[in-house]
């Protein structure tokens, strides 16, 4: 009798329609409220992504899981309510969840509790007390959902039954059967799991999803392509990615028009159709074709276009982007249309602290072509060691997309301009609110909103560099380096208007009408050693 592995994860949904994905542990027809879906292979992996329609729209919907008409989902003796679809309603006020990096789970952690208190299960706790009317919409998760190059104790152990972890890669993941553990640790954390079965999600990656620095600069890619593990773990990576999080991203239609989904679910094992593919989109920061993982979600009248500032760069120096010109062109043609708020998500910060900033746009200008050889390798020293790699590393990729929002902000995308554009991130392991000015004025309020980290460490050092970035001193001096060496003036200025905050935390973006609000929380131990959730930022954005 087959049973479920992983699941039921909630993902794309709309006024009368959802996906449903599992992982089970062998063939079989998985059911959801009527609708079926036969699993398809990869690698020896069973997966299924079920479309469920005839939904009614504004309607909260209990469901169960059958697999081979046999019910798999919930447990007889779950603590936890029903799951639910809450299809999306117009008019309806909006609540959007958002986070990243997030380090296994409490349980893979072993006893060490080094990393505190995984704000997602502490959500999942309160949010189980609550009625479903208070639940959240939706939930973004951007960037490093697994940590491939930092496994936990319990994964570490499991590869070390594999293979001989005296060899590269050590006890990192190799490839994607040891992908696999990951998202088994991380996903069947019960409260994580029950929360993803219940709030529909959109996710994107970042570098521990693949690899620290990953894609950082062309010369790192040299150098991870002269190792012999390399290969197979982006590949594993990508693979991965496309099967647990890639699918759930994107609308039916997208799905019924992708060829390469239709050949996977038609083959006997598509692992062969996948690395293939993987490999393709590798290339594509070496100017190959590649593959698109940007994508966009509606809400009502609230528009989110999530962008890949990974996979997709251009790492040539003196040409580097932070997605292909071809990416750049369909983001920039997404932004049409008419809607109340835009939320851009990306892994990665568009506005960082203004040293920061300005340390990171200097460090590329360091690192271009006509630099002396050891400027060049100092540079690239840098870069790497400082994880210089956000938007302002990539200067004209930061200026697009700053003129970009700005147009959206005056209305020169051909209609009224929407109350707020926010660009939604994680990565920097704090949280904050920055608020962007331009020297023409824009009718949207233009945000920089950042939240992570969801479960992982903050080193002191991250935390002292971090509120020195946001000095005024720091901004004077590393400004005047940068002018020095040839860095442009920027196209606008930003100030932090919350922040920063540390901790394990989570943002809850709270839209109704065209006002918007937000708030930060973070989890922490409370009373007799239970969990919950305090707040850190509470501001009206509109």
């Amino acid at each position: 009798m087959p049973d479920l592995l992983l699941g039921p994860i909630l993902r794309h949904v709309d006024e009368t329609s959802a996906t449903v994905w599992v992982e089970t542990d062998q063939p079989c027809t998985v059911e959801v409220l009527g609708c079926a879906e036969r699993t398809w292979c990869v690698a020896g992996h069973h997966y299924a992504l079920v479309l469920v329609t005839g939904l009614p729209p504004g309607a909260s919907t209990p469901y169960q899981v059958h697999l081979d008409r046999v019910r798999a989902w919930p447990d007889d003796d779950s603590r936890f309510p029903p799951s639910r679809i809450r299809t999306l309603a117009p008019g309806r006020t909006m609540r959007l969840l958002f986070g990243s990096c997030r380090y296994a789970s409490p349980r893979g952690e072993a006893t060490s509790g080094k990393f505190g208190v995984d704000a997602l299960d502490a959500f999942a706790e309160r949010m189980a007390r609550a009625p479903g009317d208070a639940w959240p919409d939706a939930l973004l998760l951007l960037g490093d959902q697994v940590y491939a190059d930092e496994t936990s104790p319990r994964t570490a152990a499991r590869i070390r039954r594999r293979r001989d972890v005296s060899r590269s890669p050590g006890t990192q993941v190799a490839n994607f059967e040891e992908y696999t553990t990951l998202y088994q640790e991380s996903w069947t954390d019960p409260q994580v799991r029950w929360l993803l079965s219940n709030l529909p999600s959109s996710m994107i990656f970042d570098d521990h999803d693949v690899h620290d620095d990953w894609n950082t600069s062309a010369a790192w890619r040299d150098e991870m392509g002269r190792t012999g593990w390399w290969p197979e773990r982006i590949v594993g990576g990508l693979i991965s990615y496309w099967v647990y999080q890639h699918l759930g991203n994107l609308h039916p239609d997208a799905l019924a028009a992708d060829e390469l989904y239709q050949r996977v679910r038609a083959a006997t094992d598509g692992e062969p159709l996948l690395r293939e593919f993987a490999v393709a989109a590798d290339r594509e920061a070496d100017g190959a074709k590649g593959a698109q993982w940007s994508y966009r979600r509606d809400f009502g009248r609230v528009r989110l276009l999530v962008i890949d500032s990974r996979c997709g760069r251009i790492l040539v120096e003196g040409g580097r982007s932070m997605v292909s010109k071809a990416e750049f062109e369909w983001i920039e043609s997404q932004t049409d249309g008419d809607y109340d708020h835009l939320l851009i998500g990306t892994s990665l910060p568009w506005l960082l602290p203004r040293a920061v900033h300005d340390v990171e746009s200097w460090d590329e200008a360091l690192c271009e072509p006509a630099r002396r050889r050891w400027v060049r390798r100092f540079g690239e020293w840098l870069r790497r060691y400082a994880d210089l790699e956000h938007w302002a590393a990539f200067r004209q990729s930061f200026d697009r997309l700053a003129a970009m929002l700005a147009r959206v902000g005056r209305g020169e995308h051909g209609h009224r301009p929407p109350a707020t554009v926010a660009v939604l991130s994680g990565d920097v392991h704090h949280a904050y609110v920055a608020e962007a000015h331009y020297p023409q004025p824009v009718q949207s309020r233009i945000y920089q909103l950042v939240c992570s980290p969801i479960h992982q460490g903050v080193p002191a050092s991250m935390r002292h560099g971090f509120r020195i970035g946001w000095s005024r001193p720091a901004e004077w001096l590393v400004r005047r380096l940068g002018r020095r060496i040839g860095v442009p003036p920027l196209p606008l200025r930003w100030n932090p208007a919350a922040g920063p905050f540390f901790g394990n935390q989570l943002a809850t973006l709270t839209i109704a009408g065209r006002r918007s609000h937000l708030l930060v929380e973070r989890a922490e131990t409370v009373g007799s050693g239970d969990v919950g959730m305090i707040t850190t930022i509470d501001v009206d954005l509109s």
